[in-house]
């Protein structure tokens, strides 16, 4: 196990950054990456470690900026023998399996407001390893007391809370607020300013409201876009603790998009059996 390659990868995780690792699992005849052969390739496709070097290093690469684009890895043969059919241009004469993972960018979530919705999430993320802070303008809303496991803990205006923090830090912004005032005039700030996914939880009314306010004050329709309301999977959710727990559903969904399914062929259909 390379080492440089492990303080790498946590170097990325705690950046809140997503990147492939590429690894030789298999390996047959002679071939220049031995089993366990490594390489970290990042999202700007500047890498750290080596799989084998030349072509296939190369092909390696490409795989994985597709894995980047569509978010999943992959398990992939390459056959280093330059007189083969689809064989690499290589005279080593053997091959290589090499597995691509796709490593997703851990959330990174600010919580404005410390409310009953916030501290339910609190109390979900850190098993999920899940970073979040929170910010309020009331101070005895985001005490130690509430969030314990917060990176951290801000007391702070919404026309100030971009001064605090830095944006890019951040990959979800949650407005949990109390005030819909207050609300707005974080929302408008933050559609400039904050470039990650934003969530608002807001009635019907209320999001319309924000949002007729926003277009008023100029905001593009592209910028609204981006604006998540309501949030969390569709369970129905309630009280704060179900509201919570839609919120991480939907953040593991990010995660873990589903794989699309292969195209069904003319004729190869297969009937289901219905249960009786």
């Amino acid at each position: 196990m390379d080492r440089r390659l492990t303080r790498e990868a946590l170097r990325l995780m705690e950046r809140h950054e997503p990147f492939v690792r590429a690894m030789v699992v298999n390996a047959i005849g002679s071939v220049p990456g031995k089993i366990g052969a490594s390489m970290i390739i990042r999202g700007d496709r500047s890498f750290l470690g080596t799989v084998g070097g030349a072509a296939l290093e190369e092909k390696v690469k490409e795989h994985a900026a597709h894995a980047m684009r569509i978010r999943r890895g992959e398990l992939l043969h390459f056959d280093l023998q330059k007189w083969k059919e689809g064989g690499l241009p290589s005279w080593c004469g053997g091959s290589v399996d090499i597995a691509i993972e796709y490593v997703p960018a851990r959330p990174n979530l600010l919580l404005w407001g410390g409310g009953h919705v916030a501290q339910a999430l609190a109390n979900l993320l850190p098993a999920l390893e899940y970073d979040f802070s929170v910010a309020d303008d009331r101070p005895e809303w985001v005490g130690a007391d509430r969030f314990r496991e917060a990176e951290r803990r801000e007391v702070v205006p919404p026309s100030e809370l971009w001064d605090r923090f830095d944006p890019s830090a951040f990959t979800h912004l949650y407005l949990l607020g109390y005030d819909a005032v207050k609300d707005t005039e974080l929302l408008r700030l933050s559609v400039d300013r904050f470039s990650g996914w934003i969530g608002v939880i807001a009635s019907a009314a209320k999001r319309e409201r924000m949002l007729a306010s926003l277009r008023e004050a100029g905001v593009g329709r592209a910028a609204l876009a981006r604006v998540h309301s309501p949030v969390g999977v569709a369970i129905r959710a309630e009280t704060p603790a179900e509201i919570a727990v839609s919120i991480v559903a939907e953040l593991i969904q990010e995660q873990h998009p589903r794989a699309p399914e292969p195209p069904v062929r003319a004729g190869s259909e297969k009937k289901v059996p219905v249960a009786r």
